[in-house]
């Protein structure tokens, strides 16, 4: 990001944090958001929070080295009667309030969920050398994305399991995957897409721009 906080970075004038906060405190099936971000930055979020009426919030946290110490940090925070732990990346601010419910209501119904689209690529494998070696088979492959959603208590049990064992995952899907346990893949959008660079930032003010015009899931069309 050359240097850009991209949770903090504006699209159209609102931070990308706070998009993806709003997004997700429309869902009514949501009690309560637990911000996980770096220790020296929780005052910074905390502002942008009160700023914004971020009234779902209910902490902010300072995150871990990894992916998994942060996520850990957040599920301990979380109310301890929580049913389900919806889990987001602060990066995708463009995921929708119906596929925020779709992935709850199949986490509800398998145990746990997470959004996932198709590739339009074609991949290939590669040998040392940079040659291919063979076409993958897309057929069943899946961009996974998020939410991630699970059932409270298997995620609990997972997590326990993790620390006892001293793994580190950087997925939770694989967590829970790692417990022998399947995670059913709700269709999400490729409008759905991490900021990752300046220049998806331009691409998702775009997208909001066009919602706004009635024109949903650009990105998808054929």
């Amino acid at each position: 990001m050359q240097g850009i906080d991209k949770q903090r970075a504006d699209i159209d004038q609102i931070p990308v944090v706070v998009r993806s906060i709003q997004a997700l405190a429309d869902c009514e099936l949501i009690c309560e958001i637990v911000l996980v971000c770096p220790s020296a930055q929780i005052p910074d979020y905390y502002s942008i929070i009160k700023d914004y009426d971020l009234d779902l919030v209910s902490a902010v946290v300072g995150g871990g080295q990894t992916r998994q110490t942060s996520v850990f940090a957040g599920i301990n925070a979380c109310e301890s009667s929580a049913d389900y732990f919806l889990i987001h990346d602060g990066a995708r601010p463009l995921v929708s309030t119906g596929e925020i419910r779709a992935c709850i209501a199949d986490a509800m119904r398998y145990g746990a969920a997470a959004l996932g689209v198709r590739p339009r690529d074609t991949f290939k494998q590669v040998d040392g050398v940079g040659y291919i070696s063979a076409t993958i088979d897309r057929s069943n492959i899946i961009a996974i994305q998020t939410p991630q959603v699970f059932g409270a208590e298997l995620y609990r049990q997972a997590m326990e399991a993790t620390l006892h064992e001293g793994k580190d995952y950087t997925d939770d899907c694989q967590l829970i995957e790692s417990m022998g346990r399947k995670v059913f893949v709700t269709p999400g959008s490729h409008e759905n897409f991490k900021i990752t660079t300046p220049h998806d930032l331009a691409i998702a003010s775009a997208v909001l721009r066009l919602r706004e015009e009635g024109i949903e899931q650009w990105l998808d069309a054929d």
